[in-house]
């Protein structure tokens, strides 16, 4: 399920500070490091290992939120004579830093992916490793993984190789900054093929009924008055970048299956029943969806920053729900595809953050150049499941709790405030309810809720500590 972006873009007061601190502590979330992994990351960090291809020459650059400095991956995009594509992207290559069953791996293994806050971040691997050795950092020479992907015209691929080698970024773009240089003629040849690429990309997403949710960012700011939400729609530049990320991800599935050893990303199709629950919520919030639009050509029709439509999106992501690992070895699973991406699929294009993709990078780039697959990577693929779910269950409670307290600080200053709202889901003591303005999910007490109807929700409760806001259906 796709997360939802929600930060603070105002300074904390010392409530949220504390609901987030006990949030930490009941999900037993650790975000220091103990003192043997601390030592093996620095010295990983000083001696890495370093592939003998040299590939400095080609002029990636990383295009990332402003504040982040875990940067896993770096593009260039050239044409080539036959009017196709050709797109390098430089992954960072986490295996050079990390010894197998040593102190960082078996840390990294137990915490399976980084938990991102909007105070402080529960990361993957040491940040000397994840936010300094390894990340593909602007001007700093790094090893990397380099997937060199030849596309045709329509934007259909042809070819993969993958292999090492050292990289150096030129520069660190932000969304906001890559989005300013498309639209005012400056950006370098690279980037204006971003777009170019990115939109065919995005248009054989939509051939195969893939779903990509825009899911606006949610920034929680302060006033005078207290705590409100704005939403912020996903910039272009966002989608044609993604749309790199999950071409990679593609292709890391055909590579293993055609090896048949590795471990895809799974997704099943939203039955019919799932589909006509989002349909009634649809009707209720007042956005037009035709009979004759499918689910995913409804999605990219809808604007994340008109709020009727964005709480149509934040409920529409439990369509998204179900995903899982396949783990395959000499035996090529069957109804393994990714309804969200439209074919197989797996993940690859972010080591520092997620440890299933370290294992994925390395399976690729020994199958790619006809080698075995190391004996570590090899072993380790069937405990990788059972690991990223553990801990996608955590990092999802997480993300509830961290919007629960957010939410409840927005709403604070709107005790007793009757809002507009559409009820999703029916329970024992009411129902759960979406709210048009601000994008709200929560409970509401009552009897006989109308499932798919509009009803008026009193707000009696917003407590920060608690983490819980609560409505009873208004007389």
């Amino acid at each position: 399920m796709p997360a939802r972006y929600i930060r603070l873009g105002s300074v904390v007061n010392s409530a949220i500070a504390s609901a987030l601190d006990d949030l930490r502590e009941a999900l037993e979330i650790e975000t220091d490091f103990p003192p043997a992994v601390i030592e093996a990351a620095e010295a990983a960090a000083l001696s890495p290992r370093l592939p003998e291809v040299d590939r400095t020459d080609i002029p990636f650059c990383t295009i990332d939120p402003p504040e982040s400095m875990d940067l896993d991956q770096a593009l260039y995009l050239e044409r080539q004579d036959d009017d196709g594509y050709r797109v390098v992207y430089a992954i960072a290559d986490v295996a050079a830093f990390v010894k197998a069953d040593g102190p960082i791996d078996l840390e990294a293994r137990r915490r399976g992916q980084t938990l991102y806050g909007p105070d402080q971040n529960a990361r993957l691997h040491p940040p000397r490793i994840s936010e300094d050795a390894a990340s593909l950092l602007p001007n700093e020479v790094r090893p990397a993984l380099l997937w060199d992907m030849t596309l045709l015209a329509d934007g259909e691929g042809t070819e993969v190789a993958v292999s090492r080698g050292l990289v150096r970024s030129r520069e660190k773009l932000s969304y906001q900054a890559a989005q300013k240089r498309i639209d005012d003629g400056t950006a370098s040849e690279s980037l204006n093929l971003l777009r170019e690429v990115g939109k065919l990309r995005q248009e054989r997403e939509a051939r195969l009924g893939g779903i990509n949710l825009p899911l606006p960012e949610q920034v929680v700011e302060k006033d005078s008055h207290g705590y409100h939400l704005e939403l912020r729609a996903p910039l272009p530049v966002e989608g044609w970048n993604a749309q790199i990320s999950l071409m990679a991800g593609q292709a890391a599935a055909e590579v293993m299956l055609k090896a048949e050893v590795g471990v895809l990303r799974t997704l099943p199709r939203a039955g019919p029943k799932k589909i006509q629950r989002v349909r009634l919520i649809a009707k209720a919030l007042g956005v037009k969806w035709e009979r004759t639009t499918s689910f995913s050509e409804l999605v990219r029709q809808l604007d994340p920053t008109v709020p009727a439509e964005a709480a149509l999106l934040n409920c529409a992501a439990s369509l998204l729900r179900g995903s899982g690992y396949a783990v395959f070895d000499d035996e090529v699973p069957t109804n393994a595809g990714h309804a969200g991406v439209g074919a197989e699929y797996a993940h690859t294009t972010a080591p520092l953050r997620r440890l299933v993709d370290r294992y994925v990078g390395e399976v690729c780039v020994a199958s790619s150049l006809g080698l075995t697959v190391p004996d570590w990577a090899h072993r380790g693929l069937p405990e990788l499941p059972e690991i990223m779910e553990r801990t996608t269950r955590k990092a999802q409670q997480y993300e509830a709790g961290i919007i629960s307290t957010l939410e409840a600080a927005v709403l604070e200053r709107h005790l007793g405030q009757v809002f507009d709202a559409a009820v999703v889901e029916l329970t024992e003591t009411g129902g759960v309810i979406q709210l048009v303005d601000p994008p709200v999910t929560a409970h509401c007490r009552g009897t006989d809720l109308p499932l798919g109807k509009v009803i008026g929700a009193k707000l009696v409760s917003a407590d920060i500590a608690a983490r819980q806001v609560g409505f009873v259906a208004a007389s």
